[in-house]
């Protein structure tokens, strides 16, 4: 298994997240989310729902890229507005996306960097559906580069999503419907499992030590079982490369590195 690529690894690991979800619409949001949403229903969790990513739900996960003669699989009709009601506000879903910032307690930052609400430094793509999304359903992540940019020091510059702060909650407020619940980067897998559902380190890719995923976070991580994360096997390999027949994985983390590191 030698030649297993990070990117796989981190697709098998992310797959996880989606275990035992149920009957729910498993959003992947990005070519590895997509990727690990589709490798569980093909294995582990065949019960889970999915869409074409246009407005039908479909048997079968569509593959990546061009889609030449491959024809969807339609199992019915699910158009923007519908899935709203059946699956947003329901909380029958369960996304898996890439924000720009976390914290520590899982507020997600897409919109600004820097500056004032008014006049910041970087104009992004505005917080989007995230507020209701990180209120109604279930949601994990993904990150591709693992650096305290990303996992910052403090609060995110502005919270587009809402996370586990104790100091934002206002007594007597309802809080149930915040679900966070994986993060696979290209070091590690974590979870909300720490103080006060503070994001914790539960598996380290091989060759990652905790030290280093310390270094590239902005605040004090916790510890779990710090297990080494698992390596995809033949089967899934085959399927994520049934999945992906143009390969568009390899661009996802720089250089494509191998998922064991050289000694």
């Amino acid at each position: 298994m030698t030649d297993v690529t990070l990117a796989e690894l981190c697709i098998f690991a992310a797959s996880e997240a989606f275990r035992n979800n149920g009957e729910v619409v498993a959003t992947g949001v990005g070519p590895v989310p997509r990727l690990a949403a589709s490798l569980a229903k093909l294995t582990h969790s065949p019960e889970l729902m999915m869409t074409d990513g246009e407005a039908y739900l479909v048997e079968q996960p569509v593959p990546l890229g061009p889609r030449g003669d491959y024809k969807p699989k339609f199992a019915g009709y699910l158009p923007f507005s519908r899935f709203f009601d059946s699956a947003v506000w329901s909380g029958r879903r369960h996304a898996m996306v890439t924000p720009t910032q976390i914290d520590r307690f899982g507020q997600i930052n897409l919109s600004q960097l820097g500056g004032t609400h008014k006049q910041p430094k970087t104009q992004m793509l505005g917080v989007r559906g995230f507020p209701g999304n990180t209120i109604y359903h279930p949601n994990s992540f993904f990150f591709p580069a693992h650096t305290s940019r990303v996992f910052v020091e403090g609060e995110v510059d502005m919270v587009s999503g809402v996370g586990y702060n104790p100091a934002k909650r206002v007594p007597g407020g309802n809080y149930s419907g915040v679900d966070l619940r994986v993060i696979v980067t290209n070091l590690c897998v974590m979870d909300f499992g720490g103080t006060n559902n503070a994001i914790r380190v539960v598996s380290l890719h091989p060759g990652v030590t905790f030290d280093e995923v310390q270094a590239a976070t902005g605040f004090p991580l916790e510890k779990g079982a710090l297990t080494e994360t698992p390596l995809p096997d033949a089967e899934a390999l085959a399927i994520i490369a049934q999945l992906d027949p143009h390969n568009i994985r390899a661009s996802v983390i720089k250089d494509n590195p191998p998922a064991i590191r050289a000694n």
